[in-house]
């Protein structure tokens, strides 16, 4: 779900010019409204062809999937792509960390034999 609240962008714009930045969570929030009114438009348009006397409600389901819906769902996933490259590279970096910790942690941090070995044990046959 996306939560979009225009009035505190606005609020903060008004309060303090100088200081105002559209950080990336704000514009990537922001940017959503150009999907959301072009989904309207194509929504009017296939309401307005399903409804003409010469057009059918097929040519309104199909005017509204090919002209809003196709378009509008390659555009947003463009638009997402900095931030799932974004959580990978967090990720990534959360990982190494973890396994890093997880080699400090061990009490030979990996560079020498354990000092106890258990001996490996054969089926006889």
């Amino acid at each position: 779900m996306i939560y979009f609240k225009p009035a505190s962008i606005l609020r903060q714009a008004l309060r303090k010019p100088d200081s105002f930045e559209l950080t990336r969570k704000n514009t990537s929030r922001f940017m959503y409204i150009v999907p959301i009114a072009w989904l309207y438009v194509t929504i009017m348009m296939a309401v307005a062809e399903a409804t003409n006397t010469n057009g059918t409600v097929l040519g309104g389901i199909i005017t509204f999937l090919l002209y809003g819906l196709l378009p509008m769902s390659i555009v947003v996933y463009v638009m997402g792509a900095p931030t799932r490259k974004r959580a990978i590279r967090e990720k990534e970096r959360a990982e190494l960390a973890d396994a890093q910790a997880a080699l400090n942690r061990s009490p030979d941090a990996g560079t020498e034999t354990a000092a106890d070995p258990v001996t490996p044990i054969r089926k006889e046959p």
